[in-house]
């Protein structure tokens, strides 16, 4: 995407950028992964070993093989089994509701909670969560509340081997820590899309991941 073309929500993402990053910057859990080039937080202990064992549970319930924007399950490049958590179940809706806390977000621009589950062999290949705007699934989520901006994702077990979210351009590969919150800016200070933002799965060599994720719009979701 051209940085100098017109960048659609490209005033929402600088704004909402802004205003996450002044919550998380006056948070004294928040530790900022050393980089220039993305926003990348972590929260240590933000779930409890009870919650993340009930989470691991739930995901076992309503995994299936993941899909990509909306379209077919795309063999060896996704290879991970995910579920919508049901949004109104009290335990999930107290789980969002800190998240959005965090974040300092309301919870009306927030995705459903997904959980993802990763068995040895399994991956996640490089990727960006905000949507591509010359594609065409893009004229669906510019309805359904445009861009994505703000990535969270919790980490809910321990894995024997492998399984870290390795951010590509930057070098940066975070271990799977059960309760440990890892968020991220989409987006520039600019408010552009980051490529930086690039990041994998890595495959699990031994044992099971357990991760949930919910990624937020610039807009209302629907």
């Amino acid at each position: 995407m051209s940085k100098t073309a017109s960048v659609p929500d490209q005033d929402a993402l600088k704004r909402v950028g802004a205003r996450v990053r002044q919550r998380l910057e006056s948070d004294p859990q928040a530790y900022k992964v050393p980089t220039d080039a993305a926003e990348i937080y972590a929260i240590g202990d933000f779930l409890s070993g009870e919650e993340c064992r009930r989470l691991t549970h739930m995901i076992d319930a309503v995994a299936r093989p993941s899909e990509l924007h909306e379209t077919a399950y795309v063999a060896k490049f996704r290879t991970s089994y995910s579920g919508n958590f049901d949004p109104h179940d009290p335990f999930i809706k107290a789980i969002s509701r800190r998240i959005d806390d965090v974040l300092g977000l309301p919870a009306n621009v927030g995705e459903n909670i997904q959980g993802q589950r990763y068995l040895p062999g399994q991956e996640f290949k490089p990727h960006n969560d905000w949507f591509y705007t010359d594609q065409e699934y893009w004229k669906l989520e510019r309805k359904r509340g445009g861009q994505r901006c703000w990535t969270a994702m919790a980490f809910l077990n321990e894995v024997e081997e492998g399984g870290h979210t390795h951010f590509v351009e930057i070098g940066a590969s975070i271990e799977p820590k059960p309760g440990v919150l890892l968020v991220w800016n989409n987006a520039t200070v600019e408010g552009v899309p980051n490529e930086y933002t690039l990041h994998a799965g890595t495959p699990v060599i031994r044992g099971q991941k357990y991760v949930l994720t919910k990624w937020y719009r610039t807009r209302k979701h629907s």
